[in-house]
């Protein structure tokens, strides 16, 4: 059986803000696996094949330097959605 799986990539700016979203037609993520997406060591690899640490770290520099949101918007049958959002303009935050 053949499966095809389209990945579709959307961007929109506002006047202060950037949203991409990379999406796909796959099966979906179930609820309570999407809930730890962006927990630290996160892996569904073979063992001794990564670390979990991408969609953590993806987080992290998005919601902390950035000041911006990263989502995972999914449900089973309807695909997989990951949006980033990012202001235009950045503040002084600080050092951090």
């Amino acid at each position: 059986m053949l499966i095809f799986i389209c990945i579709y990539l959307f961007t929109i700016t506002t006047d202060n803000q950037v949203r991409t979203a990379i999406a796909d037609n796959g099966y979906g993520t179930p609820e309570d696996k999407k809930k730890h997406l962006f927990e630290p060591f996160l892996t569904t690899k073979a063992v001794g094949k990564g670390t979990g640490l991408g969609f953590s770290i993806s987080y992290q520099l998005i919601s902390e330097k950035h000041h911006g949101s990263l989502e995972c918007i999914s449900q089973i049958g309807q695909g997989k959605k990951f949006a980033i959002t990012i202001p235009l303009q950045q503040q002084n935050y600080g050092n951090s």
